[in-house]
């Protein structure tokens, strides 16, 4: 799996020196000295990871950071800080910057790559996410309320065997908050993955191999909805990065700092919702792409797609598809009497009564306006103009309750059906045939059924 990366250093020999061991990976490389740089470069060529040095001459890294995540072209970029400092206050600094991750120098090839395809399977998510739901070229824009989700609270599993340490984390992570459980408690209370936005595994000191369960949460249903990150001793860091390579997000090394812990926490947890944003987003756009939002029943588009599909398919088969085109009866008196409010109303009744007088391999769709279309799979002319007076029966044989103005709407619908036979034909002439029929149903006097053969 590769990526671009963009390496920020001021010293020349280090910046080779990366370039040299990610191009040796097959990365593709770019190379700026000081922050300015880095950050027209970021914004201009959208890199895939940034490994950004922290001690640089004018703007340092922290700086970098801070400005590429409040700027909207480039927040979603990961930036890994590359330090030499070992204090806990500067690692802090570069989490509340907004850092994704640190690593140490001298930088060790194994946790360098192990790292970098951690984040690079985060990115093949969020980028084809991002590519399904909007434009790439589109800053990102968060509600608030998509902002208030990701700043919510995280509710945290701790698994770890050492019920003192677990407990101890637990709390650390609830006065800030949080909702945490400790393994033991929540197997004693029914243990639940659904609804975990991480879980928190150690690595150091297990009696089971840890490494396992690490790969066995990857493997469940709900893992998608989760992060994991794990927690080892510094002299088991190849614990930790093979646990980076099976799946986990993070490594936090031993003995804890609370404070990174929930710095830690934190940034996994925005990313995890930064994630579900998108993917709503994708589920949201397609969902729009495909149902008229008033009745829910599937849109012209969506129509014509599924029509056209079964014509081809009754091509092939020689069996026949019909169509059986509604209109509503008199629909403008109805909302001339009682208002256009009133006549969404009716057209969300009408829907509902179309989608339960259907069969279940029928298609329901509303083109526009007051006019319903079902599309009927497999079925003769004959049978279609059946379940077509089923559905005039249903509409008619009782009147529509407008709740909030207190009056009942009498409603009757006439229909024109259409079918394919298998030969050769054009969708635009099935939809012909059945508005001929159904225009005929109108002059012959409303609330009937007419049909006509393609």
């Amino acid at each position: 799996m590769s990526a671009r990366i963009l390496v920020v250093d001021d010293i020349e020999a280090n910046r080779r020196l990366m370039q040299a061991k990610l191009e040796a990976r097959y990365y593709s490389v770019a190379l700026v000295s000081n922050g300015e740089a880095a950050l027209k470069h970021a914004t201009a060529e959208q890199p895939d990871i940034i490994l950004l040095d922290i001690m640089m001459p004018g703007m340092d890294g922290f700086e970098v950071c801070r400005r590429l995540k409040s700027n909207l072209a480039t927040r979603h970029i990961p930036v890994v800080m590359l330090t030499a400092l070992t204090d806990i206050d500067d690692r802090l600094r570069g989490l509340e910057a907004g850092a994704d991750d640190f690593l140490s120098k001298p930088i060790e090839d194994f946790a360098l790559f192990a790292r970098l395809e951690a984040l690079m399977r985060y990115n093949l998510v969020a980028d084809e996410l991002r590519s399904r739901g909007a434009s790439t070229n589109r800053p990102e824009h968060f509600s608030d309320f998509e902002q208030e989700v990701i700043n919510r609270p995280s509710n945290i599993l701790v698994i770890d065997q050492d019920d003192q340490n677990a407990t101890r984390i637990v709390g650390a992570l609830e006065a800030i908050g949080h909702t945490a459980q400790n393994w033991k408690d929540a197997n004693a209370s029914g243990l639940k993955f659904k609804g975990l936005d991480l879980v928190l595994l150690a690595l150091s000191g297990q009696k089971h191999d840890a490494l396992k369960l690490c790969a066995h949460l990857r493997t469940l249903r709900e893992s998608k909805d989760f992060s994991i990150v794990v927690t080892c001793d510094p002299e088991d860091q190849h614990l930790g990065v093979e646990a980076l390579r099976i799946g986990a997000y993070d490594i936090i090394y031993t003995p804890l700092d609370m404070l990174e812990l929930q710095a830690r926490v934190r940034t996994q947890t925005r990313r995890k919702r930064y994630i579900d944003i998108l993917r709503r987003r994708v589920d949201r756009g397609l969902e729009l792409s495909l149902v008229d939002h008033l009745t829910g029943l599937y849109n012209r588009r969506h129509m014509l797609e599924r029509l056209q599909l079964w014509m081809r398919r009754s091509a092939n088969s020689g069996k026949p598809v019909s169509i059986a085109a509604f209109d509503i009866d008199h629909f403008k008196a109805i909302n001339d009497a009682h208002g256009h409010e009133a006549g969404d109303q009716v057209l969300k009744a009408f829907a509902e009564r179309l989608r339960t007088n259907i069969r279940p391999k029928d298609i329901a769709c509303r083109p526009g306006g007051e006019e319903f279309l079902i599309i009927m799979p497999e079925t003769a002319a004959d049978m279609a103009a059946v379940g077509a007076e089923r559905i005039r029966h249903a509409i008619g044989s009782r009147p529509f309750r407008l709740e909030r103005w207190d009056v009942e709407v009498s409603v009757t619908v006439s229909a024109g059906i259409a079918s394919h036979y298998g030969e050769d034909g054009l969708l635009a002439d099935l939809l012909h045939q059945a508005d001929l029929a159904l225009y005929l149903a109108k002059q012959n006097g409303r609330n009937r059924i007419e049909r006509r053969a393609a």
